[in-house]
């Protein structure tokens, strides 16, 4: 099971962000009555998702070497900076674009700002699903 624990983190944190992004916002905006209660709605998906984000790059972390070692497993030497900046992507969006959307602060500025920077995790999970998955994986 150990051995298969950080596809498992990749695959999670990969799979939310690419069904939040590509299925269950594009759905609020299309069933919701306003645009309004559909940006309320994917800002709430959108902080959860950080939460899965930061917990399955931590957890990446915690397992990225076996227990009393220095080095690290092959598969994490391979994705510690698609790690790092997904999980940092994460807290930016969370902690700097959110609020300025939220307060409606040159609209257009913010939110392609956080469109980008949601694409950039999604593509260092990805990265880090395809390190974890790849054939040289020790443990």
């Amino acid at each position: 099971m150990r051995e298969r624990l950080p596809v498992l983190l990749a695959a999670l944190w990969w799979g939310s962000l690419t069904t939040l992004g590509a299925l269950v916002v594009p759905l609020l905006f299309a069933y919701l009555p306003t645009p309004a209660m559909a940006g309320h709605m994917a800002a709430r998906l959108f902080a959860a998702q950080t939460w899965v984000s930061v917990a399955c790059g931590l957890l990446l972390l915690l397992i990225s070497r076996p227990k009393g070692e220095v080095t690290q497993y092959p598969w994490a030497r391979a994705a510690m900076l698609f790690i790092l900046g997904g999980m940092l992507l994460a807290v930016l969006v969370q902690f700097g674009v959110a609020p300025r959307i939220e307060a409606r602060q040159n609209l257009r500025l913010w939110h392609s700002a956080g469109s980008a920077m949601l694409g950039l995790q999604w593509l260092c999970a990805l990265m880090v699903l395809w390190c974890t998955a790849g054939p040289k994986r020790d443990a």
